[in-house]
């Protein structure tokens, strides 16, 4: 079955200096794998690539999974930034046989990261950083280059199952 998530992930961005922040083109989600039948495996997906990496088991490694960011967006307002990704994927019911539970479309505890990036005016340099669902909040980014503030998240990832 053809599942959609939506990932929403907004940020409070100061005023001064501009980092010009942004996107990576990747995030990464906990999904239940139907290739390696396990739950909650951390998949990784990249803007334009056919196909995410799931982690897998220990034993196996890392393998190739059915899915994909179909769309994404990147809205800056004077305050804030707000990042929205579209992701699709294939999912099958399954029981993982380690973990003796089902499989859900969307992982029984929902994870997302997003990944980010900025450049520094300052000193010229780029750097990224990344916020997740599980970090405490607020949780702030400073640039390491100028010790300038680039981000703050008051607010975890938000995701919601589409289809």
């Amino acid at each position: 079955m053809l599942r959609s998530v939506e990932v929403r992930t907004v940020l409070a961005v100061p005023d001064s200096p501009f980092h010009n922040l942004h996107w990576r083109s990747k995030l990464a989600l906990s999904l239940d794998c139907f290739v390696c039948e396990r739950t909650g495996r951390t998949t990784l997906f990249e803007l334009g690539a056919e196909r995410a990496v799931c982690s897998g088991i220990r034993e196996a490694g890392e393998h190739y999974t059915a899915g994909r960011i179909a769309a994404f967006d990147h809205t800056s307002e004077r305050d804030r930034t707000t990042l929205r990704a579209v992701v699709d994927y294939w999912w099958a019911p399954f029981h993982d046989a380690k973990r003796d539970r089902p499989a859900h479309a969307l992982t029984h505890a929902p994870w997302v990261q997003h990944y980010l990036g900025y450049y520094c005016p300052e000193q010229n340099q780029s750097g990224e950083f990344h916020t997740q669902t599980n970090l405490v909040r607020p949780q702030s980014a400073t640039c390491p280059h100028c010790s300038a503030p680039i981000a703050q998240s008051h607010e975890a990832p938000q995701l919601r199952l589409l289809t």
